[in-house]
């Protein structure tokens, strides 16, 4: 079968598409045929070699919707159409960087409708990860107010679709002021401009914060943004866009204002497969158009990595195989 091996970090120009034997099925696993997959930022942090659970070589790929091929000795059906993402995924055991993945069965999801490979795979990782971090962590309800920091990311983009869709008032950022009105027609009710403003811009609007922060930007901006919480307010940190893993300088008492909350999402530790059922649900009933940026071939996964590194997509990119 054809896929990418990451044998080394290296640069996205340096991923390449080889050879390599199709995976032979084992019980408790099952082999699923790709048919696309959604790149992801945490995969350009696996390339580069920071992921700590990665051993080389690897097949990397975090998510991926396709069918299963062989179902070993679970409850699945050849031909069923599944998706499957985070875990072990492309970290632990080879990813979806390739035409087949052998997969544990209780890490795969039957899907139930009739969506398009390309919007399929734009799905799990991106809505499951703003889902998730919306309506289970932050608990967010119609009439409150959301900020987004990191607004025109993938995971922005569905967090404010998301939000939206249940009546919550939304306040996303931009270090790109090209895109504030991109952000403003995609239904943001207000747009800043992530700059040595911000605070300002902010407080002239919400004089008494938001109820509610989703920090996709990460350490290097979360301090702040815990100070634009309202009083009994939520912060959810969820990305890490730019900045290291670490919050320097971080002092509880003091960077945690007084009655708020400071919490975090992680899909590869909190997956509930019951959030993904209803995350099918909501997009089916609300009828959300997911933002496709580019799309893909496999053998030009390297241009898919250079899209994701310039900050230009304005979407999900999904690579797609053809069999």
């Amino acid at each position: 079968m054809k896929a990418v091996v990451l044998e080394k970090p290296c640069r996205a120009v340096e991923l390449v598409v080889q050879e390599v034997p199709t995976p032979k099925v084992k019980p408790g696993w099952v082999l699923v045929k790709i048919k696309a997959f959604g790149i992801n930022r945490s995969e350009i942090f696996t390339r580069k070699g920071d992921s700590p659970s990665l051993k080389l070589p690897r097949i990397i790929g975090i998510e991926c919707a396709g069918e299963i091929e062989d179902p070993s000795d679970s409850s699945f059906q050849k031909g069923q159409p599944v998706v499957s993402l985070m875990g072990g995924l492309g970290r632990e055991f080879d990813g979806s960087y390739a035409e087949y993945a052998l997969i544990p069965s209780a890490q795969v999801y039957p899907i139930n409708n009739d969506m398009d490979w390309v919007k399929l795979a734009a799905i799990p990782e991106m809505y499951h990860t703003a889902y998730a971090s919306l309506f289970d962590t932050l608990r967010l309800t119609k009439g409150e107010t959301l900020f987004i920091r990191g607004g025109t990311s993938s995971v922005g983009l569905a967090a404010l679709q998301l939000a939206k869709s249940v009546g919550a008032t939304v306040i996303t950022t931009t270090r790109n002021k090209r895109k504030i009105d991109f952000l403003k027609q995609y239904g943001s009710d207000f747009v800043l401009l992530d700059d040595e403003r911000l605070a300002d811009q902010f407080f002239s609007l919400f004089p008494n914060g938001v109820n509610k922060v989703l920090e996709l930007v990460g350490t290097v901006t979360v301090k702040q943004s815990l100070k634009l919480l309202a009083e009994h307010g939520i912060l959810c940190m969820t990305g890490i866009l730019g900045g290291e893993w670490v919050v320097n300088n971080f002092e509880p008492m003091m960077d945690i204002p007084s009655g708020a909350y400071f919490t975090q999402f992680d899909s590869g530790v909190n997956f509930k497969e019951k959030i993904l059922v209803e995350l099918f649900n909501h997009i089916e009933q609300h009828k959300i158009n997911v933002p496709i940026a580019k799309v893909f071939p496999l053998n030009q996964i390297d241009k898919a990595h250079l899209l994701m590194e310039s900050n230009q997509a304005n979407g999900k990119i999904v690579v797609v195989n053809s069999f």
